[in-house]
This record gives structure tokens, sequence and C-alpha cells, in this order.
């Protein structure tokens, strides 16, 4: 079935705030070496701005979340979007690395609450057929806001433009961008016809919910520590990979960034789509295992034409699996707090991956800055992990979405 143009301008919304939210986010990781000289301090303490981001973003979707369930997904969906672009751009001025490190720690909160919120928006939305190929292209919009982040360090870092040249601190005023999309959201995205549906009638309250399905939340937040390890333990210190175990200048870094991301787009298209024919739990199995023969290619290679092929091959089986988890996490979810439960839980399994940035840094240190090692250990073993993990996993694909379950 076709989607409707109101239906198209949903879509369009939730996969740009996801975007730019992952651009926001993206952005440190470029910078995390020179953020480190400025403030004269080593790369694991400035690290610790990845494990902050990413263990606060549970609160934030929590707060979002209900706030969503309770006042509608669309107008908590515009606030959160405001919150994370002015957060992101107030770390610009951050006067010691102490202060980075919170601002970074509040600007996980307000991060954490978009992907819930955008994903209950659009899986309302679209008929149940399209769930997959739409979970596909949602997700994309994360690899896309990495690769997006990857074009401007590329283009502007160190540049000299009108005199001024260009550094980390500007790079952050980029933040302020997705703002502007509110006005866009206000004027063209309705609300979820679910939540109108529903908005009279009495719901019950996350805490009654969570007693009711306590066994499924549970297990698909573990499933979410796993994903989360697969994803950022494969992305967020790549570049920084790249830059000081190969040397590799900004643009070359920014390219071989660009060709991963572009295989993280394809794969999230690709197996968000083929879960609607095979099945959720079966296209999460085999893009898993894309992963294991990818891994010499990706963190061993010496040539920066060979690392292309690894980390495009590597982002096809990450992002292929995460392209279906959009429309899974919301049909495992009870109605009544779709807003609120999908975001939490998989902000919940990030809270429990959230330190694997710093300990990889730090066991890349310890084994003589080999950082493809510590890359390395982390995809393989979580890739297998999820392979035996998803196995258990109940299948809801095609059920009917309502606010009042």
């Amino acid at each position: 079935m076709p989607l409707s143009a109101q239906q198209r301008k949903t879509v369009l919304a939730s996969f740009l705030g996801w975007t730019l939210d992952a651009f926001d986010f993206f952005l440190l990781t470029f910078l995390l070496t020179d953020i480190a000289n400025e403030f004269q301090v080593g790369l694991p303490a400035v690290s610790q701005a990845l494990f902050l981001t990413l263990a606060t973003r549970f609160i934030g979707a929590l707060i979002f979340g209900r706030l969503a369930d309770r006042f509608g997904r669309k107008p908590i969906l515009m606030l959160n979007i405001v919150s994370y672009s002015v957060i992101g751009a107030l770390a610009a001025f951050a006067p010691n690395l102490t202060m980075f490190l919170i601002l970074r720690a509040i600007f996980g909160v307000a991060m954490g609450g978009e992907w819930g919120l955008a994903s209950s928006l659009v899986m309302e939305s679209i008929p149940p057929s399209a769930r997959g190929k739409v979970s596909g292209l949602l997700q994309a919009g994360y690899p896309t806001g990495y690769l997006l982040a990857a074009v401007v360090y590329g283009l502007f870092y160190g540049q000299n433009i009108a005199g001024h040249v260009v550094g980390w601190r500007t790079m952050f005023l980029l933040s302020i961008l997705p703002a502007f999309m509110v006005l866009f959201i206000r004027s063209h995205v309705p609300e979820s016809p679910a939540f109108v549906e529903a908005r009279e009638q009495a719901r019950p309250d996350l805490g009654e919910t969570l007693r009711r399905h306590w066994s499924v939340a549970l297990y698909a937040v573990v499933l979410m520590m796993f994903f989360n390890l697969f994803s950022h333990g494969t992305q967020d210190l790549y570049p920084t990979f790249l830059k000081k175990q190969h040397g590799f200048d900004a643009e070359t870094v920014s390219w071989i960034t660009i060709v991963a991301n572009l295989g993280a787009i394809a794969g999230g298209l690709l197996f968000g789509s083929l879960s609607e024919r095979i099945g959720r739990v079966n296209a999460i199995t085999i893009a898993c295992l894309i992963a294991l023969p990818s891994l010499p290619l990706w963190a061993y290679s010496s040539t920066p034409a060979m690392l292309a092929v690894g980390a495009f091959m590597m982002q096809i089986s990450v992002q292929g699996a995460w392209g279906v988890i959009p429309a899974h996490l919301n049909e495992l979810s009870p109605g009544a707090v779709r807003a609120t439960l999908p975001g939490f839980i998989y902000q919940a399994g990030n809270l429990a991956a959230s330190y694997s940035g710093p300990y990889q840094a730090s066991l890349a240190e310890a084994s003589g800055s080999s950082y493809g090692y510590a890359l390395a250990l982390f995809a393989g073993v979580v890739a297998i992990c999820i392979i035996v993990f998803i196995y258990f996993s109940p299948e809801r694909r095609g059920q009917v979405m309502t606010v009042i379950e």
C-alpha cells in the first residue's frame, strides 16, 4: 500500500530528526584528539564524553517518552529537537574539560528522547505492510547523520573561512541547525492517528504495563545492550583509529567514513525491507553474520582503499541489523506506552553499553595503540552474541498497532 502525502511527510520529519540527532553526536567522534590537545589531557579522558552522552540517553527517553504518551508525539518531538540542538551548540563555549563533559551529559538526555518519539509517531501512522521498509529508512537516518558529520568535517575542519580557521568549537556551533526543522514539523506533520483515537480513553500507566510485560521488556533491554555495543563499538572510535593508528589526514578519514556510512544506509534499507518478507529475527541474524568475514579487512588492512571496503561491509552488517529495530521494538511494545517503552528500552541498552568507548580506548592504549585489535575484538564477540540472543526474540511482524492495549 503506497503512503499518503501526510504519511510521507511524517516519515521524512522522523528520518531528518534522527539524522540530525546523529550528526550532532558524531561530530564529537571526529574531534576527540583536538579537544584532548586543547584541554591538555589524554584521549581516554575526553572519550568519557562518549560514555556520558550514551549513559544519560535513557533519562531523556523516559522523560520525553512519558510526555509524548500524555500530550502527543508531535509537540514533544518538536520540544526534543530544539533541546538537543541548543544544548549541542553550547559545547562550543565550554571553558574546560569538566564543563564540556557536563554539557555532553545533558546533551545525552536530550538526544535520548528523539528515537522513541520519532519511531512511535511513524509506526503508528503507516500501514503494517510498510513497516519493514520504513523501519530501515528511519534507522538509516543514523548513518546518514554520521555521513553528514564526515562530509562537514572533511570540507570545513581546519579551513580558513573569512579569516577564521575552523576548529572544534566552530564545528559544535553547527549543532543549532536541526532546531529549524521544527518549523516543518509544526506546519506539515500530523499527530499519530493512534494517539488521536485514544486521546480520551483511559490507559494503563507505565508501572502497570511493565508488570504485565516485564519479561519482554527485560529481554529487549539486554538485546539493545548488544545492539549498542555493536554500533558504538564499530563507529565511535573508528575515526580515531584511522587518525592515530594509521596517521591519515582529515580528508582521508572523512572519505573512508563516508564510504562506511554509505554501506550503513544500504544495509539498513536492504534488511529493513527484507524483514517484511523473511521476518525480523531472520533478517537480523543474516545481517550479523556478514560482520564476521568483514573483520580482517575492516580492522587490519593497511591501505585506505581496503579499509574503506572493510568499513563498507562492516556497516552493511551493523546498520542492516539495526534497520529492523524500529519496527521490531514498536511491535513488541504495548500501545499505551509506545512513545516511552521502545525508546527507553533502546536507551537502557545504551546505558549498559555506554562504557564501550573509554574501554576500547584504554584497551587499545594498553596494547600499544592497537585500536584495530580493540575494535575487532568488540565487533566479533558482539555479532556472535546477537546471533545467539535474537533467536529467543518474539516475532510480531505485521500486528495492528493501537494505543489501548
